[in-house]
């Protein structure tokens, strides 16, 4: 190559490209989970729905009342939220991400929701801490109970 052939004014710097590249990527990688604490911040009620609300909800079925076991839940990772009947006929739904350090939450039992990364607890009721190092409770997610059909609000 000779010095009359390279124009460094024809194109963007190697670093510039590199930059932007790494950019988008951090910016990718610090979007994710929001969705759900957003949805849960927003929602202001505090708490998941139970009974019939008459109303078909705003989102499609996530799930049958009959998929939920009294006593624990079921965890939907590709929502991130965490669905349990803590008591015959009541629903509530939480974020499955843990207020630790963002792990998912893995699996209700027994009335509490389990996090695997560092043995957090929190409760399937309200989803306060039950144990472990989460400094706060999971975030309530708005659900409405219509039949059998359980649907994120």
């Amino acid at each position: 190559m000779t010095s009359a052939s390279f124009h460094p004014a024809s194109g963007p710097a190697r670093r510039t490209v590199v930059a932007a590249g790494l950019a988008a990527a951090l910016t990718a990688c610090s979007d994710s989970g929001s969705d759900t604490s957003d949805a849960a911040a927003d929602s202001g009620s505090g708490g998941g729905g139970t009974g019939d609300t008459g109303g078909t909800g705003g989102g499609a079925v996530l799930a049958t009342t009959a998929d939920i076991p009294e006593g624990g839940g079921k965890v939907f990772a590709d929502r991130k939220v965490v669905v349990t009947q803590p008591t015959a006929g009541e629903f509530k739904a939480f974020s499955a991400v843990c207020t630790h350090q963002g792990c998912a939450v893995k699996s209700v039992a027994d009335g509490v929701i389990h996090c695997p990364c560092h043995n957090s607890a929190f409760s399937a009721a309200d989803g306060s801490v039950r144990g472990g190092p989460a400094p706060e409770p999971l975030p309530a997610v708005p659900i409405t109970v219509s039949g059998d059909s359980i649907r994120l609000a």
